[in-house]
């Protein structure tokens, strides 16, 4: 039984214990190229829940099988109002990892079904930093929440009140992080809260207002830390409709995990020198094909593949300059001016062209021989790649 038939045989048997249907999405965290819930996910999961709705199975109650160290915000309201678009009761089986966005998405479910490793985390976004001038050194990221802390900090902790001296203190910031930057901060410490409410309050069970307001408030600003992982007693604690697997629904969602952890290669590590000293004379080295994400029910499975690229760097001299003179000349016997004008202009062309393969070979020599100081990694022609299963056979293509 190959990895593909061992997932479908494994979502299938969760589907009969949960007398649901189930639908993974599964975001590879390896490193270098961990792969996040994005945008692009969307219109995959959405022809999941065609597929399901041709094939006339029950769409009662939809489970998402999910793992995810995070990713887009915006992204987990669409997940979930398309989702409840096609069943009654939607779940959330999480077996290990669903941070950040994750942990939205997971908000958005009538039931979190959580495993004894399972963890959610802070929902506190960050943005890209935008600047405008060189000398800065605020970070490439910035943390909503930071900001909003750095403020209160001054207030509350350097007990800051006269108005003159919080002008300081905001002044101060802008010095690091952009006008622009900081209204975005804004509109996304309003955002998260205005999305964190609208999917509490998708659920079929009514949630109390004084419950919302503290799952929201726990969740963006009382986890100081990006990184703290929710278990399963601290999510019940904080209010949100957890429920535990049993043994056997356990083991199965632990051993479809398994599978997912095997096919994107997990803790596979891509050793940068290691690869590199096995290909001394290349400068550029391509590892291949590499799965970084999956979405897959028992009819279909979506798979987001990219080309991974390995490159050196190296410290090469500013503007070297490099000046080829060719000086070609003609047996002595032969009379250049005599020759035909054609043959004269081929001959020229050769000339020419030999020049230029030459200045592009002292090129490559001079950085071949300047020092490398690191490497950098890049991914390229990302796309989803789909196969269709059905109960007799099995169709590959592309789209």
């Amino acid at each position: 039984m190959d990895n593909t038939t061992r997932r479908t045989s494994l979502i299938e048997r969760i589907q009969g214990l949960r007398t649901s249907s189930v639908i993974v999405y599964f975001t590879g965290d390896r490193l270098p190229f961990p792969a996040q819930i994005a945008e692009d996910a969307v219109l995959p999961i959405y022809r999941h829940l065609l597929a399901l709705r041709a094939s006339k199975r029950a769409t009662k109650g939809i489970d998402l099988f999910l793992y995810t160290r995070g990713g887009d915000v915006s992204v987990p309201w669409r997940i979930i109002s398309m989702l409840r678009e096609y069943c009654d009761k939607l779940s959330v089986l999480i077996p290990y990892k669903a941070h950040s966005a994750g942990t939205m998405i997971a908000m958005g479910a009538d039931e979190i079904c959580m495993g004894p490793k399972a963890e959610l985390g802070p929902i506190d976004p960050t943005l890209s930093r935008r600047t405008s001038g060189a000398g800065t050194v605020a970070p490439t990221e910035i943390s909503v929440e930071d900001v909003s802390s750095y403020i209160s900090f001054m207030q509350e902790r350097a007990r800051i009140t006269d108005q003159s001296a919080l002008a300081q203190v905001m002044c101060k910031l802008a010095e690091h992080v952009t006008p622009l930057a900081l209204g975005s901060v804004n509109r996304q410490y309003s955002h998260i809260r205005l999305v964190a409410r609208k999917l509490l309050t998708a659920r079929n069970l009514r949630v109390e207002e004084n419950k919302i307001a503290g799952i929201i408030e726990a969740l963006t600003e009382k986890m100081y830390s990006h990184g703290h992982a929710i278990g399963r007693k601290e999510a019940e604690e904080l209010g949100l409709p957890v429920i535990r697997p049993d043994a056997t629904l356990e083991s199965a969602m632990w051993e479809l995990y398994a599978e997912y952890e095997d096919a994107l290669q997990l803790n596979a590590t891509l050793d940068g020198d290691d690869i590199l000293s096995q290909h001394e004379n290349e400068e550029d080295v391509s590892v291949g094909t590499l799965p970084l994400a999956v979405i897959e029910s028992s009819l279909r499975s979506d798979t987001f593949e990219a080309t991974a690229i390995l490159r050196r760097k190296r410290q090469i001299p500013a503007n070297p300059q490099i000046n080829v003179n060719l000086n070609v000349g003609l047996p002595p016997t032969v009379d250049m001016g005599a020759l035909p004008q054609q043959v004269q202009q081929v001959l020229q062309q050769m000339i020419n062209q030999l020049g230029v393969t030459i200045q592009q070979m002292v090129q490559r020599e001079i950085v071949r021989q300047s020092p490398m100081v690191g490497y950098e990694w890049k991914a390229f022609g990302g796309k989803w790649k789909t196969q269709v299963r059905t109960e007799e056979h099995t169709d590959a293509n592309q789209s």
